[in-house]
């Protein structure tokens, strides 16, 4: 269970460094990790990580740039309220202009 708690700290650690108004995804957060197949993974640490507003899970979205985590947000559509509060562009569950909002935690850090 420790590796589990630590994990998903290391996974916490680099998502509060993603910009307001950028997005980076389930899979680049694995390889920055050094853990390129834990993708599912890091989804399992966002599902549970919504308690702590000092993580921004709505800034991870899948490899497509699609919302595949609103679900487990309160409330109907609020990953794409937060996503639109800090200017991207969110279109049937897709982020608009994907590539040019894409932080890649392996070229930033």
């Amino acid at each position: 269970m420790e590796n589990k708690l630590s994990f998903y700290a290391r996974v916490y650690e680099i998502v509060k460094l993603v910009p307001a108004g950028r997005i980076t995804t389930y899979g680049h957060i694995a390889k920055c990790l050094g853990t390129v197949s834990s993708a599912r993974m890091v989804g399992y640490a966002m599902n549970v990580s919504h308690s702590d507003s000092k993580i921004p899970a709505h800034r991870v979205v899948n490899r497509n740039g699609i919302l595949t985590g609103k679900h487990h947000f309160d409330g109907i559509n609020l990953m794409q309220e937060l996503l639109e509060s800090e200017g991207v562009v969110v279109k049937d569950d897709k982020i608009v202009d994907f590539e040019k909002l894409l932080w890649d935690p392996m070229i930033e850090l």
